[in-house]
């Protein structure tokens, strides 16, 4: 009887306006809704066979599996596959001939992490299903590779929180990828996907090659003042650094409606309105759940565009991606 293991990574939303590619949180829906991609792994069985002959059979499904790649060689899960059996080759190991089922649940090009938790999800489920023979360290630095394939670079910001849970701040220095910092529990984050697609190329793109020396200073010393303010536990603080100098004024344009709901947010007592990652979602953040609740009506009523569209009042997810396993009856 062999196993089979299924890997939750949550989405996560980057940059947070006062952290541009270096801070990100995992979330939850506070529902209990899960809000994030699905992957499990188990061994094929002597007599199947994979996609085109190989040594992979990958099979889709979940809301957003129409938004795929039709060919499975063009996914990303495919892609985890082959460069984890390459990092076996390399110790002179065969990957074992794996199934691998993903249930995308979270839109692309969204701002929602979404290719982080496609990525984190398969790397954890081939990772167990080899008795996690790259470990933490070894599936963290797999999973940046991964993310670079995608979007022409290599950043964590998704990465890290999908894959670790809670708020990473990412260091890239002296051999620490992201580290845990302190986030403040009673915040309720109001993210809304408006249905529409806002690529990440297009998204940098449209951002400025060099930055005005006021601007870097101001980024520089908003970002160590939110720091000091998270592990000092100073909301106010904190709040008056959550203005993004790097990339709101050039993406706003890119999602209709976000002049006007920030203005909302701000008119009913948001701590803060951004724009998620690269966006098209947007997070509002409040301290008390009727003003979140009041917001999540409004983007609903206002923002959201098309039926691809949703809402969710989330908090920070503490525990990041996690594998489940049973037996394949």
């Amino acid at each position: 009887m062999s196993k089979v293991y299924t890997a939750y990574a949550p989405a996560s939303s980057a940059n947070l306006s006062v952290g541009f590619d270096l801070l990100g949180i995992a979330v939850r829906p506070i529902n209990g809704q899960p809000l994030g991609d699905f992957v499990s792994s188990r061994e094929l069985d002597k007599d199947e066979v994979g996609n085109a002959g190989s040594n992979l059979l990958l099979k889709t499904e979940g809301r957003y599996v129409n938004k795929l790649p039709s060919d499975p060689k063009k996914n990303i899960v495919f892609d985890a596959y082959e460069l984890y059996r390459s990092k076996l080759q390399a110790k002179g190991l065969e990957a074992k001939r794996l199934e691998l089922v993903l249930q995308k649940n979270l839109p692309v090009c969204s701002g929602l992490g979404s290719s982080a938790s496609s990525v984190v999800a398969a790397v954890l489920a081939i990772d167990a299903i080899h008795d996690n023979f790259l470990g933490e360290d070894g599936c963290m630095q797999m999973m940046g590779e991964l993310e670079g394939k995608i979007s022409g670079s290599i950043h964590y910001d998704n990465v890290a929180p999908c894959y670790l849970g809670g708020m990473q701040f990412i260091m890239n220095e002296g051999g620490h990828i992201s580290q845990n910092i302190p986030y403040f529990d009673n915040w309720y984050w109001v993210l809304c996907f408006p249905g529409i697609k806002v690529s990440t190329s297009e998204a940098r793109a449209i951002l400025p090659a060099q930055y005005l020396r006021q601007d870097v200073i101001t980024f520089g010393r908003r970002l160590a003042t939110f720091m000091h303010a998270s592990y000092t536990k100073n909301e106010a603080l904190a709040t008056s650094c959550l203005v993004d100098v790097v990339a709101e004024p050039y993406r706003a344009s890119l999602i209709p409606g976000f002049v006007e709901a920030r203005e909302y947010g701000s008119a009913i007592s948001a701590l803060a309105t951004g724009i998620s990652g690269s966006g098209s979602t947007i997070f509002s953040i409040f301290n008390d759940l009727e003003s979140a609740q009041k917001m999540k009506e409004y983007l609903e009523r206002q923002f959201i565009a098309n039926e691809d569209g949703f809402c969710h009042i989330c908090k920070v997810d503490p525990e990041g991606a996690f594998v489940d396993s049973a037996d394949n009856m």
